[in-house]
């Protein structure tokens, strides 16, 4: 059964029960500066596109809901500023993730690379069963791709990660890496324990709660 729209509360059954069981995870994103992250996030959150996103600074705080069958997933998305100067920052918000979207441009060979390092990185400090989705955004741009779709592909398969290419300019495949995340996380374990990390005054705090769309 696919996602679908919640307003919050528990599902009504048809016998009159209302058990809706609820997950919360969180979730990081990671990558280059530009790579499309903050827009990604937007485009999954609120449904929308901005041509010119402001950079992100140390750090922006989301949420998120999607419905799957019996269970509600509450998203705690940590969208990370990619400058290199805020790399040292960047452990104190997937400590504790129960998943990671690294992003890369297509359109840049070394925002791949450096999605590379990062998918080592969580490999090596994050949780260890964290889920790890790689994206290649900006698919709308394909004609001036330099990433090869296969060359991701393989790298995806061989170091055990979701893999999509994404566009938050045209939505293409955007809630669906959620959505695919969502369903690979152990449902029966919950969260996990949570961190007290909360935005401070140099980050934005932008929280939405309700749900995505199919």
């Amino acid at each position: 059964m696919a996602s679908s729209p919640r307003t919050g509360g528990a599902a009504q059954r048809p016998n009159g029960a209302t058990q809706n069981k609820i997950c919360q995870f969180k979730l990081v994103l990671l990558g280059e500066s530009a790579v499309g992250k903050s827009s990604l996030v937007l485009r999954f959150v609120k449904g929308q596109f901005h041509e010119y996103q402001e950079s992100t600074i140390g750090a922006a705080f989301l949420t998120q809901t999607l419905c799957i069958d019996d269970t509600t997933v509450k998203f705690e998305i940590w969208d990370t500023a990619g400058q290199e100067r805020y790399h040292s920052l960047a452990p104190m918000y997937y400590r504790g993730a129960q998943a990671a979207i690294v992003v890369y441009d297509i359109q840049n060979s070394d925002s791949f690379a450096r999605a590379k390092t990062w998918v080592k990185e969580l490999q090596r400090q994050a949780s260890p069963n964290i889920v790890i989705a790689l994206a290649g955004n900006k698919a709308d741009l394909a004609n001036s791709r330099v990433v090869d779709y296969d060359e991701a592909k393989q790298y995806a398969d061989d170091n055990g990660l979701l893999f999509m290419e994404t566009s938050a300019k045209t939505a293409v495949n955007v809630n669906d890496i959620f959505l695919a995340i969502a369903k690979k996380l152990p449902k029966n374990e919950g969260a996990g324990p949570q961190q007290n990390i909360r935005p401070t005054q140099n980050e934005t705090n932008r929280q939405t709660s309700g749900c995505c769309s199919k």
